[in-house]
């Protein structure tokens, strides 16, 4: 890890931390920061040994001010090509990711929250798109994350006014997935990020993917999914391995092995007809 970088990486245990790291400029994106977090979400997801990540900020006021203004008006790419806005909001990720908000998170910066699975927040931080403000609209995903997240009124209040809501309102409404102190947020997401490590790697991935695939299914469609990632964990070493650890009373040892693409490939759909892994 490099200080000077506009996002920091590191890991602790089987957990990467990602840190926005542009202070001077509250954290707003621009082409480097977008290049770079996707660069470094390449590498977390080809990293067997991490399972969790964390995005936080290195900004005590502000989590993400969202778009560098001045580096659209210098027409820079602040959408890669791959993750697009910040190099993140469409990256196809496998592993969750837990948003660690200790300040303002607005326009960009709540639609980089919006992006991840789980969000912990100090009862300073906000959340908020006043992108009508500038006779723009949340277009890095705010306008349908939003409503998948809070009752639908409520998101048009948000989206519509351009107002902030407040962590304590976000948690009441469950936005928030835990309030902490202020200075908190990434101590309590770490906390969380190990529960979630602690189990099988492969099956915390396949759950995600089959969330993330399933919201827009039919419940026919949505079993299909569900068979599909159950045949995909038959055939892993740590399919085994949880039952054993159990009978043996002890921690289980996951290896978080892949079966080999083709066989894996072959037994889904032969046995869910038509699934994709």
């Amino acid at each position: 890890m490099t200080d000077g970088e506009v996002v920091l990486y590191e890991t602790v245990g089987h957990v990467a931390v990602f840190t926005l790291n542009r202070p001077a400029a509250r954290n707003a994106i621009n082409a480097e920061v977008s290049t770079r977090f996707e660069y470094l979400l390449n590498v977390f997801e080809n990293d067997r040994n991490v399972y969790v990540g964390i995005v936080t900020s290195s900004h005590q006021e502000t989590f993400c001010a969202g778009a560098d203004l001045k580096a659209v008006h210098k027409r820079e790419r602040i959408f890669s090509r791959k993750g697009g806005f910040a190099g993140l909001v469409q990256y196809p990720r496998t592993k969750p990711l837990i948003a660690a908000v200790d300040g303002a998170a607005l326009a960009g910066g709540c639609e980089i929250v919006l992006a991840c699975d789980l969000v912990v927040a100090s009862s300073k931080a906000s959340f908020g798109v006043p992108e009508v403000k500038r006779s723009l609209v949340a277009g890095a995903g705010g306008l349908f994350r939003l409503p998948q997240r809070l009752p639908r009124q409520v998101a048009m209040e948000l989206i519509l006014t351009g107002e902030p809501m407040s962590a304590v309102r976000a948690k009441d409404l469950g936005f928030v997935n835990e309030l902490v102190e202020p200075g908190k947020a990434k101590l309590a997401a770490l906390a969380l990020a190990e529960r979630i490590a602690q189990n099988a790697p492969l099956a915390v991935r396949e759950s995600k993917i089959c969330v993330d695939r399933m919201s827009f299914m039919s419940e026919a469609k949505a079993f299909n999914e569900s068979n599909r990632a159950l045949v995909k964990l038959f055939m892993t070493k740590d399919f085994s391995e949880g039952p054993r650890a159990f009978i043996e009373k002890r921690a289980p040892k996951w290896s978080a092995q892949h079966p080999p693409m083709l066989w894996s490939l072959l037994v889904s759909m032969w046995y869910t007809g038509r699934a994709r892994l």
